[in-house]
């Protein structure tokens, strides 16, 4: 007899698996004398009973035969109370439907039903423990079934589901199954349910059924809402590779984990209680839209593996948990939040059993899932006023005082939440993580470790030496404030991340016998994009490689350090306004051509720019305001920085350019009248705008920044029908977008520990500049420890500052504050984690971080290389597109990150080259003069050659140059132009060519062209 491998062979392996054998084969073996799933003797021995499809009532969708056995069981007092009513059953049945109708199956499953003066539990809850003998009775009693071929319709009684799981005969869910080898897989059980399964039948209306999987031998999807052809189902798969999909089973079919673990009698009724929920919610319009939630597999492995961990070995360890945007992280952070309230040690019996978190702190810095991470966790409550949120250190206490068991706040409200609280290491503290991205400047808590712990006095943050506006990621703040202090055994840290530095890993990763620091939990980019969660930005990609020449303007000929110069050079013209307006002129073009013009997002779409400081921000912002003029644009676009900026002589902010409070832009931008948004550094992290669709980037992206900045196109907008996405990026190669993504695009460790032996080379390194005392460095720990006030510190650190001021030349001034950096960063990285105690690490550490802001150091070079910028001339610009709308592939493999600072830094010590002026801009302009295959020299020839030809032609007078209408003007001497390149084609060849096939490189030729020909006359020819 050969092999069965079809649809009723998997059925049958199911039930195997959940009864010990198919209702065929025990009615044959017994003839159905004992009770289904036990054994001879009637005790149960398997989670499930094989419930008969002929029990099923179709108008009521519940297992009647189950159902009233359930009853009769467990609750005979209650059922007396009916059974002298007429038609009693009828009653009861009538009642559970109009509730399962109006609250849904979770209501009835979790409070009841009231019939009359009786009321009849429907489902016993899990026991904690098994101290409770009662408790224990009441959960076994509950009848988990499963039936095959159910047929469910009341219209048409041919229709049929394969499977059906019951819990004292009411359906939790539905399978519908799907066998590769008979030529249908999970898709097709997918489209089954959203075309063929009548939402309107009892058994699939909405809440009436807790899940509905869809099932074949190598994948799992799931949805929660029959919904005919809008039915959304989500993968409720492992993952393999990283990737979407499941890993190969050798014990079986690679699904089997689904009815092996999560069907479980156990793992559902932890489901019923602790996951599933059912959310009414208003959209903006205030219409109500009610949503059922089913953990996805990654959520329901995450939290449980925390929870088993915690439970095992109690508080006092760190959790890393790397999961990508798109995987639900905030209802896994809910869901993980509040069974860490109720997770208790029972080592001690019932008398003594204890909880093993007091309280539970979630941390968030973005201000906008600070409220909705507070919603949705309020939302989720099943137990009432146990939630609360933290503005300061007086309302953290009263909340503890009240029993407030879960306290959510922000990163930027515990600095006022530490104060005055002088000691809670007596309680035991489970510290929940949100990993945000800072979207503005400005610095936090610098002791949330310290402040739980043992209740030092807070240090002073340290902005020295912050690019303008440049956003602190969120890592290096909660690193920050957990500085300088060991972890307590009285605090749990759980920390959720898409992108895991190597200090991150290395405070919060697991450590495996190899050394290497892991996630504890991974949920990759990779599957995230393969699933359909987030989409992949890096597959409409294009890059330009700008060209451009410069020239002395000066007749000297001075020298200039040539590795700054050349960087210096870089900065100059692409921050040069002739630039920002051609690279402004094409962001539009293709906005208007490729974006709103196919009505991408059904016309909503939005596009953000992204500049290198504010000063760039500004000039784009006119320069788009200017070319959206130009082409009559039905939209506008509108600049996000932070503070004040004062260029050419007036004073610019975000309130006065816009013309309304820069705290509304998010809201402002939502509307259909802005569509392009320039930011300095704001708004690149923890911005959520699904309407956003393209970016330009004119700023240098690399590591975590590149990765969070692109990250903010990656939203899915089913609504809106978001399939694809656009970046040009005028600045950034597609090799370094590359570099950047792959550390976090599949599984990121730490191969090894910080060497702490260099704060050894670092200190004595420190000690031989003669800048501090080790007497002074005692004198001030013993100050601030004892909280003298602050005008006794500051004498003992001006005794530093003002050795450092006279004893020190311009270089080493640079190369100490280097190493004094470096050992604060290292110290506060390892301090709460180091096995031993070293005092004078210790003491060094607090001195240094009150000493480094007062130290002000110079770069001898700097005016130096401002005088460059005085000495040269832009001559030419152009750009030409490097990587045309390509997909930058990522490597699938783990990623293997080293540990910061392994060696003693400081000043660069080789020999510093310096060349002459003419020298520096001759290499200069031999690598980024490239647009053609020619010389430097013979390019600017022929772009020379071409303004001749214009200023020749006998119309150029009178259509350009007396012409006072701007735009008859400028289309007047782009014909000019034209024509000029017309005439040379057959000597510039390569020049036509590109000329005419590359929209990007005329525009940025034409504008080389008005630039030689404005430099040649008085008359104004800008555009």
């Amino acid at each position: 007899m050969v092999s069965q491998t079809n649809e009723a062979a998997l059925e049958a392996h199911i039930e195997r698996a959940l009864c010990g054998s198919t209702r065929e084969e025990r009615q044959r073996q017994t003839g159905n004398t004992v009770q289904q799933g036990a054994d001879s003797y009637g005790v149960r021995v398997y989670d499930y009973e094989c419930a008969d499809p002929a029990s099923f009532d179709r108008h009521f969708a519940i297992d009647s035969d189950a159902f009233w056995r359930f009853l009769h069981q467990t609750q005979p007092e209650e059922i007396k109370k009916l059974e002298g009513r007429h038609d009693w059953q009828r009653l009861v049945l009538e009642r559970l439907d109009r509730k399962l109708k109006k609250d849904g199956l979770l209501h009835v499953l979790k409070k009841g039903i009231s019939v009359d003066d009786a009321h009849l539990s429907l489902f016993y809850r899990q026991p904690y423990n098994d101290l409770n003998p009662e408790v224990i009775r009441c959960y076994e009693a509950n009848i988990f079934g499963v039936a095959r071929q159910i047929y469910y319709s009341t219209t048409d009684t041919h229709k049929s589901v394969d499977m059906v799981i019951f819990l004292n005969g009411l359906p939790l869910a539905t399978l519908e199954l799907k066998n590769l080898w008979t030529g249908q897989s999970v898709y097709h059980a997918r489209k089954q349910y959203a075309q063929d399964r009548d939402p309107k039948e009892p058994l699939f209306q909405f809440k009436r059924c807790l899940v509905h999987f869809a099932v074949d031998t190598e994948e799992v999807f799931m949805t929660t809402h029959i919904n005919g052809a809008r039915t959304y189902f989500l993968p409720f798969n492992k993952g393999h590779n990283h990737g979407k999909g499941n890993p190969p089973n050798p014990a079986g079919h690679r699904t089997a984990y689904l009815w092996e673990e999560v069907l479980r009698k156990d793992s559902l009724s932890n489901i019923i209680e602790q996951f599933a929920k059912g959310v009414v919610e208003k959209d903006a319009t205030g219409k109500k839209k009610e949503t059922l939630f089913f953990p996805r597999y990654h959520q329901l492995d995450v939290v449980r593996g925390i929870l088993t961990h915690a439970k095992a070995h109690g508080s006092g360890h760190r959790y890393l948990i790397q999961h990508s945007a798109g995987s639900g992280k905030s209802n896994s952070m809910t869901w993980l939040a509040y069974q860490l309230i109720e997770l208790y040690d029972q080592s001690k019996g019932l008398q003594g059993q204890q909880n093993i978190f007091d309280s539970v702190i979630v941390v968030t810095d973005r201000r906008v899932l600070d409220k909705q991470l507070k919603d949705n966790i309020k939302r989720f409550s099943e137990v009432k006023n146990i939630v609360a949120h933290a503005f300061n250190a007086q309302e953290l206490k009263q909340h503890l005082e009240n029993g407030k068991r879960l306290i959510i706040t922000t990163l930027q409200k515990f600095p006022f939440i530490v104060d005055g609280i002088e000691d809670l290491s007596d309680r035991k503290f489970a510290v929940i993580i949100d990993e945000a991205h800072s979207s503005q400047s400005g610095s936090a808590a610098d002791q949330l470790n310290r402040a739980i712990g043992a209740g030092h006095a807070q240090a002073e943050t340290d902005p020295e030496d912050a690019p303008e506006d440049e956003p602190e990621d969120f890592q290096a703040l909660i690193l920050r404030a957990m500085a300088g202090r060991r972890m307590g055994k009285n605090v749990s840290y759980f920390a959720f991340t898409a992108t895991p530095k190597n200090a991150t890993l290395e405070k919060f990763g697991q450590q495996g016998p190899d050394g290497a620091f892991y996630p504890f939990h991974l949920y990759s980019m990779k599957q995230a994009i393969e699933e359909g969660f987030i989409l992949d930005v890096l597959v409409n990609y294009t890059t330009y490689r700008s060209y451009y020449e410069v020239q002395k303007s000066i007749t000297e000929n001075p020298h200039f350090e040539t590795a700054k110069a050349q960087k210096k050079l870089r900065a100059f013209v692409e921050a040069h306004p002739d630039t920002i307006e051609v690279k402004a002129q094409i962001m539009v073009n293709h906005f208007m051509e490729q974006v709103y013009q196919p009505k991408k997002l059904k016309g909503k779409a939005k596009a953000m720019i992204v500049t290198r400081n504010i000063e760039s921000a500004i000039r784009y912002f006119f320069s788009l305001r200017k070319a959206l003029s130009e082409r009559n644009a039905p939209f506008q676009a509108m600049v996000a920085f932070s503070g004040k900026k004062l260029i050419d002589g007036i004073e610019y902010t975000e309130d006065s350019l816009n013309g309304f409070p820069g705290k509304d832009i998010p809201d402002y931008f939502d509307k259909d009248g802005y569509k392009l948004l320039v930011v300095a550094n704001k708004f690149l992290t923890g911005f959520d705008q699904p309407k956003l669709h393209t970016m330009y980037v004119d700023k240098k992206l690399q590591g975590v920044l590149a990765v969070q900045t692109l990250s903010r196109l990656n939203r899915c907008n089913e609504k809106l029908g978001k399939k694809d996405t656009f970046v040009l990026d005028f600045y950034n190669s597609a090799d370094d977008i590359k570099q950047a993504f792959d550390p976090f695009y599949a599984k990121t460790s730490l191969s090894q520990a910080t060497d702490v032996n260099v704060l050894h080379d670092l200190k004595d390194a420190l000690d031989d500049f003669g800048v501090y005392e080790q007497s002074e460095v005692e004198g001030f720990n013993e100050g601030f420890f004892k909280g003298v006030e602050a005008q006794q510190l500051h004498p003992i650190i001006d005794a530093a500052v003002a050795r450092f001021e006279a004893d020190l030349e311009d270089e080493l001034k640079i190369d100490f504050k280097i190493k004094a950096k470096q050992f604060v960063k290292i110290y506060a990285q390892v301090a709460c984690m180091i096995s031993f105690n070293n005092m004078h690490w210790e003491m060094l550490h607090w001195y240094l971080k009150f000493l480094i802001p007062k130290l002000r150091v110079k770069d001898p070079d700097l005016d130096q290389l401002d005088e460059l910028l005085n000495s040269v001339d832009l001559s030419t610009y152009g750009l030409e597109r490097a990587h045309l709308n390509a997909h930058i592939g990522l490597d699938d493999s783990d990623t293997e990150l080293d540990p910061q600072n392994p060696n003693v830094r400081g000043t660069h010590q080789d020999e510093v080259i310096k060349d002459p002026l003419e020298e520096i801009i001759k290499a200069f302009n031999e690598r980024f003069f490239q647009g053609w295959d020619a010389t430097p020299e013979e390019q600017r020839v022929k772009f020379l050659n071409i303004a001749q030809h214009v200023a020749n032609d006998p119309i150029y007078k009178t259509h350009v140059v007396d012409n006072q209408d701007a735009q008859n003007r400028k289309l007047a001497l782009k014909k000019l132009i034209r024509n000029a390149v017309n005439k040379e084609r057959r000597r510039e060849l390569e020049l036509y060519q590109l000329y005419s096939k590359d929209p990007e490189f005329e525009h940025a030729f034409e504008a080389s062209i008005i630039r030689i020909l404005t430099d040649q006359v008085s008359t104004d020819l800008s555009f």
